[in-house]
C-alpha cells in the first residue's frame, strides 16, 4: 500500500478501556439505601405485620434513645465502654505495631512470630476472659487485657503484612546510596506500609468494639454491653435496639477518623 492510500484512510477514535478498577464512595447512594431500609421497616411496623415487642419501629427506637440521652441514664454506660476501648485499643496497638515491624524486618522475629500469631489468632479472646479474671481480677484491667489481645493480633499481621510488601527495590536503592537503616525504616519501609496498618486499624477498631461488649455483658455492670443486657433480659427491644444503634454510631465516628487519617497520611496516592 502506498503512503498516500495509508494517508487516505479515515481516522477513527478508539474507545478509552483504562477506566475500570476506580470505584468511587458516592454518599448519596449510601444515604438513599439507608432511606428506603427505613422507610420500609417504618412501613412494616405501621402495618402491624410485626409485634412491636419482636421488631420496634425506628421512630420507637429513635424516641427511646432520645429519652436515655435526656434523662442522662446512656451516659455512664458510654463513658465506661469508651474508656475500657481507648484503654484496650491502645495497648494492643502498641504492641501490635512494636512485634509486627519485628517480625517484618527481623529473620529470628519472623521465624519465632508467624508460627505463634498463626497458633494464638484463632483462638476467641472472649473465652480468655474467665482466665483474665482468675489472674487480673473482675475489675476493669482485666476488660482490657481482653480487648488489647482482641487488637494486637490484627494489628501484628497487618503490619508485618505492609512491611513485608514494601518493594524491595525501593530499599536496594536507599541502601545503594548508604541511607541509615533507621531513616530507611522511617522514610521508606514504614510510609509504604501505611495503608496496610490502617487497614488493619480499621479491622481492630471494629474487634474492640466486639469485645467489649461481649466482655461488659459477662462481667460488668455498666457499659453499652451489660445496659443491652438488662434490656433484653427486661423484653425492653426499644431500648435494646437504641443500645444497638449507639454501637453502631461508634463504630461510624471510628470509621470516618481512620478515613481522616488516611487522606492526610496518604495523600502522596
Amino acid at each position: 500500500m502506498s503512503e498516500r492510500a495509508v494517508l487516505s484512510v479515515p481516522a477513527t477514535l478508539i474507545r478509552f478501556r483504562g477506566g475500570g478498577f476506580a470505584p468511587v464512595a458516592n454518599r448519596y447512594s449510601a444515604w438513599l439505601a439507608f432511606i428506603i431500609v427505613l422507610a420500609l421497616w417504618q412501613g412494616v411496623c405501621m402495618r402491624g405485620w410485626v409485634s412491636p415487642l419482636f421488631l420496634p419501629s425506628p421512630l420507637e427506637i429513635v424516641r427511646a434513645l432520645e429519652e436515655l440521652v435526656v434523662s442522662g441514664e446512656i451516659w455512664p454506660h458510654l463513658y465506661a465502654s469508651l474508656i475500657r476501648i481507648a484503654g484496650g485499643w491502645a495497648v494492643g496497638t502498641a504492641l501490635g505495631l512494636a512485634v509486627g515491624l519485628a517480625m517484618g524486618l527481623f529473620t529470628v522475629a519472623r521465624g519465632v512470630g508467624i508460627p505463634m500469631v498463626s497458633a494464638l489468632f484463632p483462638i476467641p479472646k472472649i473465652a480468655l476472659l474467665p482466665l483474665l479474671i482468675l489472674w487480673l481480677g473482675i475489675g476493669e484491667t482485666s476488660k482490657i487485657a481482653t480487648i488489647a489481645l482482641g487488637v494486637f493480633f490484627p494489628t501484628v499481621i497487618a503490619v508485618y503484612s505492609g512491611v513485608d510488601a514494601v518493594p524491595r527495590n525501593l530499599i536496594r536503592m536507599a541502601q545503594s546510596f548508604e541511607v541509615p537503616t533507621l531513616a530507611i525504616i522511617g522514610k521508606v519501609i514504614l510510609p509504604g506500609a501505611v495503608p496496610s496498618i490502617l487497614a488493619g486499624f480499621r479491622i481492630s477498631a471494629a474487634t474492640a468494639l466486639l469485645l467489649v461488649v461481649s466482655a461488659e455483658m459477662i462481667g460488668a455492670e455498666t457499659g453499652i454491653g451489660a445496659f443491652v443486657l438488662q434490656a433484653g433480659n427486661l423484653m425492653q427491644t426499644d431500648r435494646l435496639l437504641a443500645g444497638v444503634l449507639i454501637l453502631s454510631l461508634l463504630g461510624l465516628a471510628v470509621g470516618r477518623a481512620i478515613s481522616f487519617l488516611e487522606r492526610r497520611l496518604l495523600r502522596w496516592r
